[in-house]
């Protein structure tokens, strides 16, 4: 159900995209408007992975330089029944991580410095299974194309905007693009309707995860306290250069704030994930589901 859910909401993500297109200049928009889309996810496809460590400095760490992270992803990558990614380390006191790449073959998992010194063994598994499972499910392809395709939406809906201040958006006969008054309109509805579909396709694989997770290292509860410690140390010491277009990618809201801000966070509640992790918790108690357990 979940992976019906993400489908349908990318589709509507590429059709709001082509719609824009249309808007701006009728058939030709949208041709223009699928030539982008295709060039941006190209881009994405084979070189997001790299964009994204470059951003956060993350520097690849060896065997030797962290043997007990390795052993964990090791034996976590060997239960998920996928190839061990690469592992990166990013400085920063904010314990958090993310992983990225088009495929299992090509995937990295990246850890802040800060994560390594609060959690215990059980809750790193726990975050270590949680971003194996966004690699597993394919969720860091399935994000990065998204959030490609929402930023080329707010970057047109730019357009847009400017084109009906100066006097562009003119319709005619030979032209079915939108008027002026149509143009302001899609520039100020667009970048919102794109932002709440990323944020729901963010928030449907985030809960995917957690499920997937927990049963790749066999302890929903471990997991379920490693979002609760995260979020109560991010909330105070936030990853300085986090940016809005890569916030999805980390187990945990990297910004600080509350109130409204959370409901356009591409996170759901940590409350609801722990609740969701608890409940599964005592369906594997119940026998309910076969959860392994890891040993190390």
């Amino acid at each position: 159900m979940n992976n019906v859910k993400t489908v349908l909401l990318l589709t509507g993500l590429t059709a709001l995209f082509l719609g824009i297109g249309h808007l701006l200049g009728g058939q030709q928009g949208v041709i223009i408007a699928f030539v982008f889309a295709l060039i941006s996810n190209f881009v994405a496809y084979w070189f997001s992975d790299k964009i994204v460590l470059t951003i956060y400095g993350a520097k690849e760490i060896k065997q030797t330089e962290a043997p007990e992270l390795h052993t964990v992803i090791q034996a976590l990558s060997t239960a998920a029944g996928i190839p061990m990614p690469k592992v990166y380390a990013i400085r920063g006191d904010a314990p958090n991580a993310f992983a990225t790449g088009r495929d299992p073959n090509h995937a990295a998992v990246a850890v802040t410095s800060g994560l390594m010194g609060i959690l215990s063994k059980d809750e790193l598994s726990g975050v270590i299974a949680h971003e194996l499972a966004h690699v597993k499910n394919r969720d860091t392809l399935i994000q990065v194309l998204a959030a490609t395709v929402a930023g080329a939406i707010m970057m047109i809906a730019d357009m847009a905007r400017f084109a009906a201040i100066f006097g562009g958006g003119r319709r005619d006969d030979d032209d079915n693009g939108a008027g002026a008054m149509g143009l302001l309109l899609m520039a100020i509805v667009a970048p919102f309707a794109a932002m709440i579909v990323q944020m729901a396709i963010s928030r449907t694989r985030e809960y995917h995860a957690d499920e997937t997770g927990a049963k790749i290292c066999g302890k929903p509860l471990s997991l379920a306290n490693a979002l609760k410690q995260l979020e109560n140390y991010n909330k105070r010491i936030p990853i300085l250069n986090a940016t809005p277009s890569t916030a999805h990618m980390f187990i945990v809201q990297p910004f600080s704030g509350g109130g409204l801000l959370n409901l356009f966070s591409t996170h759901p509640p940590v409350t609801e994930r722990v609740k969701r992790l608890e409940k599964l918790a005592e369906q594997s108690s119940n026998s309910a589901y076969n959860i392994p357990k890891i040993i190390y």
